[in-house]
């Protein structure tokens, strides 16, 4: 098992923090404009500002010689950004918020398999899933079985679908993201939203009329594009580099809590009773699935 150092628990606590906030931007976002507009602004902005700090450093991007870090480049693009983003922003017009959740906690138990056979080091033990099986209890305790009830809408179906895909799209983006050659991990992140952007606008453009925003839906995907994209990216590209996709995971756990919390905090939401009972699930379930690691250290 890949040791994850202290740097990398806080990161992973960040990109929680992050990702947890991002429920809010995206529902704000679908006000004024469509669900692929939201995935194109974002991953636009994301990458005029890590390119624009990449070359700011003087790292720039990886030379286009370099042919299989640009597909492991493009396939993150892919599959942690323009897929997953533009599916779910979709989906959400659909499913309720909770089923969006509970499937974002299905992609640990969908990376636990695939890196056991794609990545060295990433093996599969009793210990690790019953972590993860844990944790996902911790999830499904903090939504309930309202997640499950519909919404009523034409394309109900087909969106859970998204959802689900979109799931399994995080879970091949950490794999390919994980077994890239070495690399600057900014010119990385600023690469994989470059390839995102090139497929992502031009269908913006193509599926969906000319928007017309009000003040908070054009703050909210700017707050999207710089933050849960930009920054979401450099982090998630550092912590699968230092500690292994398996590790990132458990980002999916903590995503329902903070979003729980600003909820109730911001908007004002009124906290579920099961909150405190899934927290303690979630962090059991993170202690088991690391206990190896913490055990062997002198």
């Amino acid at each position: 098992m890949t040791r994850a150092t202290p740097t990398d628990w806080l990161l992973l606590i960040l990109l929680g923090v992050v990702w947890g906030a991002s429920f809010m931007g995206v529902k704000l976002s679908l006000t004024g404009f469509g669900p692929a507009q939201v995935a194109a602004i974002r991953i636009a902005l994301g990458a005029l500002a890590l390119t624009a700090l990449a070359y700011g450093l003087g790292k720039g991007l990886p030379g286009f010689g370099a042919r299989r870090l640009w597909l492991h480049i493009i396939g993150m693009g892919m599959f942690s950004n323009a897929f997953p983003f533009l599916l779910l922003a979709w989906a959400q017009k659909s499913v309720t918020s909770g089923f969006a959740g509970i499937t974002m906690a299905v992609v640990p138990l969908l990376v636990l398999p695939l890196a056991h056979v794609f990545v060295p080091g990433e093996e599969l033990t009793r210990r690790k899933g019953i972590g993860f099986i844990v944790g996902f209890a911790g999830v499904a305790a903090l939504i309930g079985p309202a997640a499950f009830a519909s919404t009523g809408a034409e394309s109900e179906t087909l969106a859970r679908l998204a959802c689900i895909a979109a799931a399994g799209c995080y879970a091949i983006g950490s794999i390919i993201t994980r077994r890239a050659p070495p690399s600057n991990q900014l010119s990385f992140g600023a690469g994989a939203l470059i390839a995102a952007s090139c497929v992502i606008v031009p269908a913006a453009l193509i599926w969906e009329p000319r928007p017309s925003p009000d003040p908070t839906a054009l703050a909210a995907v700017i707050y999207l594009g710089l933050f849960p994209t930009a920054l979401a990216t450099l982090i998630l590209v550092r912590v699968i580099t230092s500690a292994g996709p398996t590790f990132l995971t458990q980002v999916n756990y903590q995503v329902p809590i903070w979003s729980v919390l600003f909820g109730t905090f911001l908007l004002h939401e009124q906290m579920p009773p099961t909150f405190l009972i899934a927290l303690v699930l979630i962090l059991a379930g993170l202690a088991i699935s690391r206990a190896p690691v913490w055990r062997r250290r002198p």
